[in-house]
């Protein structure tokens, strides 16, 4: 698993750096200091992951993922956020500019390199009770007009239901027991979901969950 560390701070750089280095079968192969920074050396290494500050100079992490993800990158790397603040105007873009997940800086080591190995497999939201809380705020506070997808209509009955699971930020595993199907089965139609309503991950399903409401704040 290859890892870009991104972050205006010398020595949070070095200490991300650092950890994830120790972990077997992770290679930090690349960092930078600023959002351009980070657009070039991506492009350069072609790393699985990029754990992204949000404020920094010269070009913020959001501006920095939306470029990094609109690369068409082969294979595109996911991009976990990084902030100080559990609450940042920036996130909730974040996550509609495509980045994989949210994690706040105060996080242990042990879960730091969790999530970054969960954002790398792809299979499950991250830390569903914190980008939810963030989805739900931000949300609830500027209801971005969203025209709902046509794709939407195509979906069916049981695909609907599990769109609505998954953005309640559910896992596989809570939704199978949810809606008593196979944990399989609900991979197989998590996958369909995505590939119909052309999203990329789970944290773009959240997003487009709450945009349409689907789901609502609170709820």
């Amino acid at each position: 698993m290859r890892a870009v560390v991104v972050d205006d701070q010398a020595m949070i750089r070095a200490g991300f750096s650092a950890l994830l280095s120790a972990q077997e079968g992770v290679e930090v192969v690349g960092q930078a200091a600023d959002g351009a920074e980070a657009v070039r050396v991506v492009a350069e290494v072609r790393p699985d992951v990029v754990l992204m500050d949000v404020r920094m100079p010269v070009l913020d992490g959001l501006e920095a993922t939306r470029q990094i993800l609109a690369a068409g990158l082969d294979p595109s790397p996911k991009v976990l956020v990084l902030t100080t603040f559990d609450v940042d105007d920036y996130v909730f873009s974040a996550l509609q500019a495509g980045a994989s997940g949210f994690l706040l800086k105060d996080a242990t080591p042990e879960t730091l390199v969790e999530a970054v190995r969960t954002v790398v497999a792809g299979d499950q939201l991250l830390a569903p009770a914190v980008t939810r809380r963030l989805v739900e705020h931000f949300v609830a506070t500027r209801r971005p007009a969203v025209q709902v997808p046509a794709a939407v209509a195509d979906l069916t009955p049981r695909e609907r239901e599990v769109l609505v699971c998954v953005a309640r930020g559910l896992s596989n595993t809570e939704i199978a027991a949810e809606l008593f199907i196979a944990e399989q089965t609900t991979k197989t139609h998590v996958s369909r979901i995505l590939g119909k309503l052309g999203l990329r991950d789970r944290v773009q399903a959240v997003v487009l969950g709450y945009e349409i409401g689907l789901v609502s704040p609170g709820r």
